[in-house]
């Protein structure tokens, strides 16, 4: 990405071993997601950005170090790196690794809209699957690089418990799949705060009991409303804008919670004295994925929960570009790479 709405496809060096715990990787899917859309239209962070942080790869090449990763494995790639070992890796909160970083996000961490990748710390990232290349849960399995288990740390991040009411902001791949957390840890009343019909239409097929279609106060009414008075027990706030961040603090009940997962674009959280007040916790950030796959792919195998429905649309690396405009202009939900 040079600047804003210019994606390329470019010829860079073949992806190569650097440490002796870096493992080299063949990306067998990736995609774009909703948060490659901020600098695809504010501008990257730097030019000739390498785009990309969620993929499954066949590992190719490992480093004389890598200890539990194999050549030959099938591999779930999270957006961030992280070396297994700190102290914040070993309590499940992999994104603050002392070693570790994000994906996508400059030019010497390559991303993952490639056909091959070095990923680092090999051992602490990346997560081998039962399955082949072409099995016909890569969809699915591929959210648990990003959206699903976003999805998901946000449900626990607003604390959601068998029987509550959630308000889920945003329509997208994130909140789509906060339905499906919600659903799967007990919720009772599962509200969709949404525009689209065709991603409403999939939110009640994947558990949503409500749609808000409203913004602004007349939204915060309606969730009132269809939560007894009170607002609902947990809100998960999968946009990141001042607007949706507000909105949640307008909709959570006392004693709720929050849990955010949108990248902030906003600089405070308002509210503070009702939320203060009221007892309710804001928390969330960037989701530790590599924590929750244990937990999530059971569910995958499975066929308890199906993410991968998120997925619209396939294209292969010289559709990148038209794959950031259509999902731009809300014509693709979330869209697929297939190298």
């Amino acid at each position: 990405m040079y600047k804003a709405h210019d994606v390329q496809i470019a010829d860079v060096p073949d992806a190569t071993l650097h440490n002796p715990t870096d493992a080299l990787i063949r990306v067998a899917r990736a995609c774009i997601c909703g948060s490659d859309l901020w600098p695809y239209n504010d501008g990257p962070n730097v030019s000739g950005q390498q785009m990309g942080h969620e993929a499954i790869g066949v590992v190719e090449a490992v480093g004389s170090d890598v200890r539990t990763v194999k050549q030959g494995q099938v591999v779930v790639m999270p957006f961030a790196y992280s070396d297994g070992t700190c102290m914040f890796c070993g309590d499940g909160l992999q994104t603050s690794c002392v070693h570790g970083g994000f994906f996508g996000q400059g030019t010497e961490i390559g991303g993952a809209q490639a056909e091959a990748l070095c990923i680092p710390y090999a051992d602490g990232t990346l997560y081998p699957l039962p399955v082949g290349e072409d099995d016909a849960l890569m969809p699915s399995l591929l959210t648990l690089a990003d959206v699903m288990g976003t999805g998901h740390h946000a449900a626990r991040a607003a604390r959601v418990a068998p029987g509550d009411s959630v308000a889920v902001i945003g329509d997208g791949a994130v909140g789509l799949c906060g339905v499906i957390a919600a659903k799967r840890l007990g919720a009772e009343q599962i509200i969709i705060m949404g525009r689209h019909e065709d991603r409403i239409a999939l939110a009640r097929e994947l558990g949503a009991t409500d749609v808000v279609r409203e913004r602004g106060e007349e939204a915060n009414e309606r969730v009132r409303a269809l939560t007894g008075g009170f607002g609902a027990h947990a809100v998960l706030e999968c946009v990141g804008t001042g607007q949706s961040i507000g909105t949640s603090t307008a909709i959570v009940r006392p004693g709720g919670g929050i849990g955010r997962v949108g990248v902030p674009h906003y600089d405070t959280i308002p509210a503070a004295q009702a939320t203060f007040y009221q007892n309710v916790s804001v928390a969330g950030g960037p989701a530790p994925v590599r924590a929750y796959i244990d937990e999530l792919l059971p569910d995958i195998m499975e066929g308890r929960i199906e993410p991968g429905r998120v997925f619209d649309r396939t294209v292969d690396l010289d559709g990148v570009p038209d794959g950031y405009r259509a999902m731009n202009d809300r014509k693709a939900l979330k869209v697929m790479v297939r190298p």
